[in-house]
């Protein structure tokens, strides 16, 4: 048995640079992993099943078991496995859980039925399940370009987070073709938005269709520089310690849940990997 952790990811910054022909819109984005995430256990077994189910999700609809079947019919593969999660992120909160999930079952299944692939080609892959699926596979924390595809390896400063969620799940796709989304931030070089303010062109309309979002942020603005992460809806505040962090977390209002991680410019996934 191989048992892998599937990382949440942070969007320390994001703009929209345009809309591409195809649909898909060119992004900056600073990605930086937590260690906090889902966890995936793959045993041998003769065919494939993931337990548990994840409520309002087709089993064919689930990236991991997905991400298994696109690792099969590449690779020719008739090996199966199971595979358990254990699901600590939630769904629709912009800290890539499924994305994540999909990431650890390519390089967790890789190793299981020793097929050999590059994590270039994992991460290749990846893609066709997701924009968020490589920059898992790679690994490292990156400022992405493109969809999200093109990284280049970044070392942001590594502090505590308070992550909270407002209890709503966001559409990407709806956030994604709002006609009110902004699409037009300049494009810069990673030392330029290292050296500017940090913003994430999602966060005001996602505040506009979910006030919860704006609510919880506002609250959170109070105690740390905040920002929502991808397109929500959780939103994270920046500590110098643990101890600030979960202070904050203890005055958090009624029924918010959250968690407080470290940043981590290697990801958990990579960490784990090379202790097995």
């Amino acid at each position: 048995m191989i048992r892998l952790p599937a990382p949440a990811k942070l969007n320390l910054f994001l703009y929209i640079t345009g809309r591409r022909e195809d649909g898909y819109h060119n992004l900056q984005t600073l990605f930086q992993f937590v260690d906090f995430g889902d966890e995936l256990s793959f045993t041998p077994a003769s065919g494939l099943t993931l337990s548990p189910s994840l409520p309002g999700v087709a089993p064919e609809d689930n990236l991991i078991i997905r991400a298994a079947r696109l690792l099969q019919t590449h690779t020719g593969c008739n090996k199966g496995a199971h595979i358990r999660l254990t699901k600590r992120l939630p769904m629709g909160g912009g800290l890539g859980g499924g994305s994540s999930d999909a990431a650890t079952t390519l390089v967790g299944l890789n190793r299981l039925w020793q097929l050999g692939l590059s994590d270039h080609e994992l991460a290749t892959l990846g893609l066709q399940l997701g924009a968020d699926v490589p920059v898992f596979v790679h690994g490292r924390a990156a400022f992405a370009e493109g969809v999200g595809d093109i990284f280049t390896d970044a070392a942001p400063p590594e502090p505590w987070y308070l992550v909270l969620n407002p209890g709503v799940n966001v559409s990407t796709p709806a956030i994604f073709t709002d006609p009110d989304l902004p699409r037009n931030s300049p494009a810069m070089s990673l030392e330029q938005r290292l050296n500017s303010p940090w913003q994430n062109d999602c966060e005001a309309l996602v505040k506009k269709r979910h006030p919860e979002v704006a609510k919880l942020l506002s609250w959170l603005l109070e105690y740390a520089p905040s920002r929502m992460t991808g397109t929500g809806a959780c939103v994270f505040g920046t500590f110098n310690s643990r101890d600030a962090a979960e202070r904050t977390l203890n005055h958090a209002p009624d029924g918010t849940v959250g968690f407080v991680a470290r940043g981590c410019n290697r990801s958990p996934l990579l960490t784990a990997l090379s202790a097995q």
